[in-house]
């Protein structure tokens, strides 16, 4: 009997640790999180150099940086940057080397075999970007030409998947990020350039000549973006979603927002002008983690 108590007591203390979350207790011994950081994913996440970072899902990681830091009692909590891509983001996430991915990564099915997401910041409508005098206004007029993309994201497969691109050959060219993708169409090497919409609003606004480049056509997809975290650890998303539920609670989750993506941003003081779409608001008023998919069946 004596051995059965002590039993119990040791898996009850392991079961205890696990609770309190790996996530959350490496933080708290190190003093310091690790956030995910990108260089060009819009005015979701971009670099302003010197290892400076910044844009609306970077300060959302850093809101959490600061919740998270109350919770678990810290004086100080050193915040650490580590440059991510779209190839990369998810083996960094799964081997610790990252705490959270504040960047523009869509929330589906098969990511979450190996991920974990928080609750959804921001709905995306996946369009097209061309040159304003390409004549190029829809998906068909794609057929023949050369459509950039980039590498380890799932754009073009939603373009080939689309009823109307049924027929359409196109050429897939690939950039290393997104600020390189743009670069193709921007430099002839590309007749469009399928991504986010916000990142395309955000890399034209931010391209030395605006006015030369529009999106067109329908929206291909509708996807969640949402912060990326650990799998497996229950307490450590507990945590994250409370932060954002507060966020989207209070109604400070707009102004940020707002500051991102209606006012002038650095370094140029351009504007991106892309109001929050209805989906997103919806996201905001009823928090959720739903995958792409569930949105694919509306």
């Amino acid at each position: 009997m004596k051995k059965t108590l002590i039993l119990a007591a040791a898996l009850l203390a392991v079961g205890a640790v696990q609770a309190q979350s790996d996530t959350l207790k490496k933080i708290k011994d190190s003093g310091s999180i690790t956030l995910g950081v990108r260089e060009s994913s819009g005015a979701l996440a971009y670099t302003l150099g010197d290892g400076k970072y910044v844009g609306f899902h970077t300060e959302m990681a850093y809101r959490i940086a600061a919740d998270l830091q109350k919770q678990l009692g810290l004086a100080k909590l050193e915040i650490k940057t580590q440059p991510v891509t779209s190839q990369n983001r998810i083996p960094l996430v799964q081997n610790g080397t990252v705490d959270l991915e504040c960047g523009s990564t869509t929330n589906n099915a098969a990511r979450q075999k190996d991920v974990s997401f928080a609750m959804t910041t921001y709905v995306e409508e996946v369009r097209v970007a061309v040159k304003a005098n390409s004549g190029i206004t829809n998906i068909d007029q794609l057929n023949g030409k050369s459509v950039a993309t980039t590498t380890g994201t799932t754009s073009v497969q939603t373009l080939r998947k689309h009823e109307r691109a049924a027929g359409v050959d196109f050429k897939e060219v690939f950039g290393k990020d997104h600020a390189d993708s743009f670069l193709l169409l921007e430099s002839g090497r590309a007749d469009a350039f399928v991504m986010d919409g916000q990142i395309l609003a955000g890399s034209i606004a931010k391209s030395k000549n605006p006015a030369d480049f529009k999106i067109v056509g329908e929206v291909l997809s509708t996807e969640p973006i949402a912060i990326m975290l650990p799998k497996d650890d229950a307490a450590f998303k507990t945590s994250v979603d409370n932060s954002l539920k507060a966020l989207m609670k209070s109604g400070e989750i707009g102004k940020v927002w707002d500051k991102w993506f209606m006012q002038p941003i650095p370094p140029t003081g351009a504007k991106v002008g892309l109001p929050a779409n209805d989906n997103t608001k919806a996201a905001w008023a009823n928090p959720n983690d739903k995958p792409a998919e569930d949105y694919a069946k509306k």
